[in-house]
């Protein structure tokens, strides 16, 4: 089965199955949604935030994986730092994801600076953004919900083209490009259409990129 029936198959299941790849794949995307001016406005309001995950990390036990990543770092390669050196190491490197992970935790519930953010459209619950990114249930409830294991990246509303090259926006169309890791987000479409029946939303995969 090739890529775009295999994506449209993964559609019409409502389902994102496979694991993620050892090595993450960024897919590009168009997503249009139409509707009458109002409703498109209201989705638009809606789907604004952050454009990430506000996990919330074991900073502590990072730390002390890194300690012994340095001290004993995987073939070909060698040890190269002091027992003092990767203790400091490891423990700047905790200093600075607390720091980040405190000021996602700031700024995150106000900004609106991602015009597509799908955990303010479907919320990674609470329970879940204790566990982390990297356990199991987490990662398990994110390929069933959203069919991406990250947040979408290079997130932007697509301006439509007027007349003379000038750019406009049509209040019944809301058009966005985006970057998601893997897998086409699915699961998450087949959600947002149920939940804004009175808008048409249709996600396509442009596997060349923008």
């Amino acid at each position: 089965m090739t890529a775009a029936p295999a994506a449209a198959a993964r559609e019409r299941e409502g389902t994102a199955e496979l694991p993620a790849p050892a090595d993450t794949d960024w897919l590009y995307h168009h997503l249009r949604v139409t509707g009458t001016p109002e409703t498109v406005a209201a989705f638009r309001a809606a789907a604004a935030g952050a454009g990430l995950i506000p996990w919330t990390h074991d900073a502590g036990a990072a730390a002390e994986r890194w300690f012994h990543l340095l001290l004993a770092p995987p073939p070909p390669a060698g040890r190269t730092i002091s027992l003092e050196g990767a203790r400091i190491l490891a423990g700047q490197l905790r200093d600075a994801v607390e720091a980040r992970g405190q000021l996602v935790a700031e700024r995150a519930p106000e900004s609106r600076a991602c015009p597509l953010d799908l955990h303010r459209l479907l919320p990674v619950p609470d329970r879940l953004l204790r566990l982390g990114p990297d356990h199991r249930e987490s990662h398990a409830w994110l390929w069933e919900h959203w069919g991406t294991t990250e947040a979408l990246r290079g997130v932007v509303e697509l301006p439509i083209g007027g007349r003379g090259g000038a750019r406009r926006r049509d209040s019944g169309l809301y058009w966005a490009g985006f970057w998601s890791a893997d897998w086409t987000p699915w699961p998450a479409l087949l959600a947002l259409r149920a939940r804004w029946p009175r808008l048409r939303l249709d996600l396509r995969p442009l596997y060349d990129g923008p």
